[in-house]
């Protein structure tokens, strides 16, 4: 499974990637170092939660999350996220704990369940394909 989390004005380099059960560094933001981790790494749910800490002006934007589970499957888009952080001393803007922080949070059971359901549906409509064209007419309807 593949989790990547990304901002547009970011360009190739992401928020946050997860692949194959680890955090991949390689492409990430260096604004983002140390400062994202998913809220569940073990992804119960399809919790695919990010939390960014220490949250400032600069991290205003929208942000995205596609997550793939084949090898060769596309890139899904799950969430998509508009950040506003509003400069302390402003309204909003603080956890209860009164610290700036976020939780970006969505759940991939919404998507899989989706993704099933259209799966079911191509199955049955190939199913019901099949079975019209090996249809026989009983003996007694046949032309001889």
């Amino acid at each position: 499974m593949v989790v990547e989390w990304s901002r547009a004005d970011l360009r190739d380099e992401y928020v946050f990637v997860y692949r194959d059960g680890r955090f991949e560094p390689d492409h990430q933001h260096p604004s983002f170092k140390n400062r994202v981790d998913l809220q569940d790494r073990q992804m119960k749910d399809g919790d695919v939660s990010l939390i960014l800490k220490d949250v400032t002006i600069n991290d205003t934007g929208t942000y995205e999350c596609r997550v793939f589970q084949e090898v060769e499957g596309p890139m899904t888009l799950i969430n998509s996220t508009n950040l506003v952080v509003v400069p302390p001393g402003k309204q909003g803007g603080h956890t209860e704990d009164g610290s700036v922080g976020l939780k970006i949070g969505l759940s991939v059971s919404a998507v899989l369940l989706v993704a099933a359901v259209v799966g079911l549906l191509i199955y049955r409509k190939h199913k019901q394909k099949q079975s019209q064209d090996s249809y026989q007419p009983p003996v007694e309807l046949q032309v001889v």
